[in-house]
């Protein structure tokens, strides 16, 4: 596989430096993505790059990942309109650690192959410089005009920010631009990628290389990700879409990916799924004629999250959905932890019952009618009931007479009340 050519098609290429797919056909090669530590878990955010490495694994060559735990503690200036906070040591090493299992659902550390994956962590050489050796051995390679011309200094500096930049981060570049001379050294790395908004960052790091190494080394970013609305791509109301399942569970993952416009889908299935040109030809094509049928948003909301969750949580995703439509059995429901069982029924109505009330038991009438107004009288529940209307955790009510206790709760909390097919309110037990 020619990795330009897959990654042009895919539009995953915003600039590229010349020379760079002639540097790759010449046989394996290194390149590394870097990812800053700010948390102990990737958002989609970073799949982007993510995919990026896999792919360049899947062309026979070798991906690096540097988790910046110096970078991480400076701050990156680029698009950003405020100096970050820091994060102290242990933080960071526990945000590496958890950030490479993540991505070993991704890339192959392990195998018995020449190209495998390497993680590295910028700290482990950045921390033996001191200030003096570090701006006399590499500090005097660079100027100052050269790096007053990157745009994320300009812009900070040109008064568009009241915050302006400081000397910490205008290092940054710098520093990062060591990284990529250090890997040069060490892991014969000549390529670094990443979002269209580091350029000027990996340019830095291709000049000192020729500086001081007398080197030649290449940079290729991908373009930043849009929404097709103009909204900013991975973030929600609630915030971001977390590849950790107790940031962000699998139901809420797939959801996101599911509930993507038409645009948006046949975008996203070329960048962020490993799916084939003409199949993804074949998919868009099958999809404009039943656009209804969201044959592109159910194949992407697949693909990507059995990649990051795995096939079981995405046929739980699926069975979970279908409990919204009238469809999915008592079993599902059961297995369901708290945060999913929320978000599947986020904006149902809620009621509170006090525990109290079904420690001896409720008759279903006086629960859904009194203890909680499911119904606005005793004679419609009675009525519904009767007419098979009403189930209880998805278990149809056969009697008006039956009763409620503590042993039917949902996590020993929740009752899950369904009027007719698609009416759902939710008591909360306390």
């Amino acid at each position: 596989m020619n990795f330009v050519e897959e990654l042009k098609w895919r539009g995953m290429i915003h600039d590229i430096m010349p020379g760079t797919e002639e540097l790759l056909k010449q046989g394996m090669a290194s390149a590394y993505v870097g990812i800053d530590p700010t948390a102990d878990s990737l958002h989609i955010g970073h799949l982007v790059s993510v995919m990026m490495l896999k792919h360049f694994q899947v062309a026979g060559h070798r991906p690096i990942v540097l988790v910046g735990g110096a970078t991480g503690m400076i701050g990156d200036p680029s698009m950003k309109s405020a100096e970050r906070n820091l994060l102290d040591e242990p933080t960071l090493r526990h945000n590496q650690e958890s950030i490479k299992k993540q991505l070993s659902q991704f890339l192959d550390f392990y195998g018995e192959v020449d190209n495998k994956a390497l993680m590295v962590n910028n700290y482990d050489w950045m921390k033996e410089f001191s200030f003096l050796s570090f701006i006399r051995d590499i500090g005097k390679h660079i100027t100052v005009n050269y790096m007053m011309s990157k745009d994320s200094v300009k812009k900070r500096i040109s008064g568009e920010s009241s915050q302006g930049l400081s000397f910490t981060e205008f290092t940054y570049q710098l520093v990062q631009g060591y990284d990529f001379l250090h890997l040069f050294q060490s892991h014969n790395c000549q390529l670094q990628m990443g979002g269209s908004d580091q350029w000027g960052n990996i340019t830095t790091g291709t000049e000192l290389i020729r500086r001081v190494a007398g080197g030649e080394a290449f940079a290729l970013t991908c373009p930043l990700i849009t929404k097709a609305d103009g909204g900013k791509f991975g973030k929600t109301e609630t915030g971001n879409i977390w590849l950790d399942p107790d940031r962000t569970s699998p139901y809420q993952f797939f959801q996101f990916w599911l509930n993507t416009s038409d645009a948006d889908a046949e975008k996203y299935i070329k960048i962020f799924t490993l799916i084939a040109k003409d199949e993804v030809a074949a998919l868009v094509a099958e999809h404009a004629t039943a656009p209804h049928a969201r044959l592109l948003q159910k194949r992407l909301a697949e693909e990507v999250t059995v990649m990051v969750h795995g096939r079981e949580a995405y046929d739980f995703a699926v069975e979970a959905s279908q409990i919204l439509f009238g469809k999915g059995a008592t079993d599902t429901l059961r297995k369901m932890d708290e945060k999913t069982l929320l978000s599947v029924f986020e904006g149902v109505p809620v009621f509170e019952v006090p525990r109290t009330a079904l420690d001896a038991g409720a008759n279903v009438v006086d629960l859904v009618s009194e203890l909680a107004a499911v119904f606005p009288s005793k004679g419609e529940a009675r009525r519904t009931i009767a007419g098979g209307g009403v189930s209880i955790n998805k278990e149809k009510v056969s009697s008006h007479e039956e009763v409620v206790n503590s042993a039917s709760l949902l996590n020993n909390k929740y009752l899950l009340v369904q009027k007719g097919k698609k009416s759902y309110s939710l008591i909360i037990v306390q």
